[in-house]
């Protein structure tokens, strides 16, 4: 107990020293991992978006068949959300993350049994119910480790794995279509197996690498233990002086309902992007491969923004601005492009709306973690990640059902954005209590 006060209290280069090799040693041990796990996470769900370059006329799919076999992973998906993450605070980080990787690698390599739209569907849903929990699971997993002056670069370079997905995922995608005939099997049938795998063997390595909570992590010396403990002991603190939330109240939340509204927004034009992006450069002309790495280019920027506004908005202790004018910014791109016909300048905007986008991501997660802690966050991260990751199965389907109708996919982009115009709008009207999110900081 006196170990911790010392270090609590302590200040200058002390501090300094033990507070610098702590986050050191808590960073490189799991961030690279986490990115690696939501890499696969994240490909696994979207490379449906490459498969549909061949695999929608071989099955005589419509645009709308297609979209609702995007969008229904996300039912599910919402369903399971806050079940799977209240049982990851029980049964620990390790166990259940392993779970969950494993099962979705099975049924993401299951795909390839797709044979029409039945089967579709239904392992679309189930791919849904298998990966539920995941990344709001991490985001409170990230949580147990630290403090909220780290928390949102940290979330992006976690978060990274969504950009650096498409920029490694969508090339490779593009080639392994190539792969058809291959053993008598389909190009998008080999994505899907060769993809698939990978999760399920990361799945098992989980279960032996990933440290539940920092008192169990034999890989941090006893003072780095102390220091992060007294560290989180006062954020959690400071948090609970101000109201200790049970879970239903955080469930009921009108800040959780609103921030799942903004997140909605966002999800919405993240996932509308991804789904029809790849069909979008392909109407351009482009072989598969190309439309591969030009898919690319957008995510390959938006990595960069999103780690140095992170930064930034760590640096500076805002959060309002980093999370709202993305969202706007986001919405006056994807407006903009669909009125080009240009190729060039399509992109060039499109990769504008990707910048947005993932400038968003990495400081959302802060507005939320700034003020829930324990079971009540891991319920309220939970119901804000599955509200807004309806908006998967709205934004694709917005898309396809414009596209049907229109035979545009440009006019469909128009309509989407406005869920980030709405929600950019949200964000500067709820505001953030910065004050409170590093009251437990002593600076």
């Amino acid at each position: 107990m006196s170990q911790t006060t010392t270090y609590a209290g302590s200040a200058g280069t002390a501090k300094t020293e033990i507070e610098t090799s702590t986050i050191r040693a808590i960073s490189w041990r799991l961030i690279p991992f986490l990115v690696l796990a939501y890499f696969f996470s994240y490909l696994d769900r979207v490379n449906l978006g490459f498969a549909a370059l061949t695999m929608n006329a071989e099955l005589k799919f419509t645009p709308l068949i297609f979209s609702w076999g995007a969008g229904i992973f996300f039912i599910g998906y919402f369903i399971f959300e806050v079940p799977s993450n209240l049982a990851l605070e029980k049964f620990g980080a390790s166990r259940w993350i392993a779970r969950i990787m494993v099962t979705w690698g099975i049924i993401s390599a299951l795909m390839a049994m797709v044979s029409g739209v039945t089967s579709f569907y239904v392992l679309r849903f189930l791919l849904g119910v298998a990966e539920a929990g995941f990344f709001p699971g991490i985001i409170l997993y990230l949580t147990y480790w630290y403090p909220a002056e780290y928390r949102a670069r940290f979330l992006a370079a976690f978060a990274i794995a969504v950009p650096v997905s498409t920029v490694i995922g969508a090339p490779v995608s593009g080639l392994l279509l190539g792969l058809d005939g291959v053993m008598g099997l389909k190009g998008w049938q080999w994505l899907f197996i060769i993809e698939g795998i990978p999760s399920v063997l990361l799945g098992i390595v989980t279960w032996f690498y990933l440290t539940d909570r920092p008192e169990k992590a034999d890989w941090l010396s006893a003072e780095q233990k102390a220091w992060l403990k007294a560290k989180l002991d006062s954020e959690i603190a400071a948090k609970q002086a101000v109201k200790h939330l049970s879970l239903g109240e955080a469930l009921s939340s009108p800040k959780v309902i609103a921030l799942s509204l903004i997140y909605f927004g966002f999800v919405g034009a993240l996932y509308g992007m991804q789904f029809w992006l790849p069909q979008i450069v392909k109407a351009f002309g482009l072989t598969n491969a190309q439309t591969g790495f030009v898919t690319a280019i957008p995510y390959l920027f938006g990595t960069v923004a999103m780690i140095l506004w992170a930064r930034h908005s760590d640096a500076t202790r805002e959060r309002v601005m980093h999370v709202g004018a993305p969202l706007l910014l986001t919405a006056v791109a994807l407006g903009v492009s669909s009125y080009l016909t240009d190729p060039t300048l399509t992109m060039v905007v499109l990769t504008v709306a990707a910048i947005g986008v993932f400038c968003c991501f990495g400081v959302f997660w802060t507005l939320p973690t700034a003020w829930l802690s324990g079971t009540a966050a891991a319920g309220g991260i939970a119901l804000i990640n599955s509200i807004g990751n309806l908006a998967g199965f709205g934004g694709p389907y917005l898309i396809g059902w414009v596209k049907e109708a229109t035979g545009q996919t440009s006019t469909g982009l128009l309509v989407l954005a406005v869920l980030p115009l709405l929600a950019g709008i949200l964000v500067f009207v709820g505001g953030h209590d910065s004050k409170h999110e590093f009251a437990g900081q002593g600076r």
